[in-house]
Order: structure tokens, then sequence, then C-alpha cells
């Protein structure tokens, strides 16, 4: 987990699934997704209280995505981590990204056991912005 070589494979990544992204411009899942935008980023919002946020189509799971993502960026509780990565094992997705502030070492584990490459407690933007691409 957080290991230099993934964070930087990682941030590589142009189609990101976005779980918990808000419309609401103050918080850190919109401001973050924005930005990750403005580098070239495809955001694929994944809320089901929405339709659609930062002029993309919402959707209410991972497994409903019309593409597959190469990275899943995670703005939810700890307590949600272990069922997403459950569907990332289900899916055969292999990049999560779970934002500064969350932390679920179990999950982790879980998900690193399965192939998961996991980046966790870490915000994309700052990293992104410190490998000046």
């Amino acid at each position: 987990m957080n290991e230099p070589d993934t964070i930087r494979r990682m941030l590589a990544a142009r189609t990101i699934a976005v779980i918990g992204l808000s419309d609401d411009p103050a918080k850190p899942s919109h401001y973050v997704s924005r930005y990750m935008q403005s580098a070239g980023c495809r955001i694929l919002p994944v809320n089901p209280s929405l339709d659609h946020v930062l002029g993309e189509r919402a959707y209410p799971s991972l497994t409903a995505l019309p593409e597959t993502p190469e990275l899943v960026n995670v703005f939810r509780l700890p307590r949600y981590i272990p069922a997403i990565v459950d569907e990332m094992i289900a899916l055969g997705l292999t990049q999560l990204w779970v934002q500064q502030g969350i932390l679920h070492r179990e999950a982790a584990q879980h998900a690193e056991a399965h192939g998961i490459s996991v980046v966790m407690d870490r915000c994309i933007m700052v990293e992104h912005r410190m490998q000046r691409f």
C-alpha cells in the first residue's frame, strides 16, 4: 500500500471512477475531481443520488458504469470500503485510490490479496501536483 511506483502508475490513469462524487463545489470530491478533469482525465461519477455532475452522467455503482475505469477513487467513509473492494474484485478492477483521511487497513489487505493495487489516505490532486504532470 502507498508504494511510490504504485502512486506514479495510478496517476497515469486517464479514466477514473469517483465513488462519492458530490455536486457541491465546496466538497473535496468535487474540486479534486474537477482538478483531475482539467488534467485530462475522464471522470465517471458514482453516486446513486445524482443524475449528472461535472458534465458527466452519474451512475449508481461501479457495476453500472458503461466502461471500465483504469482507477477507482473513493470519497466514502471507511465502513464502505470493504463493499467497494468486493465490487472491484467481482469486476476485475485493479487500482484503488482512497482519499486522504480515509483508511481501512483490512480492506486494503483484502484488495491486495486479490491483485488490486492500493493507495489509501492520500489526496490524488496533491500527489498529481507533486509529480509535475
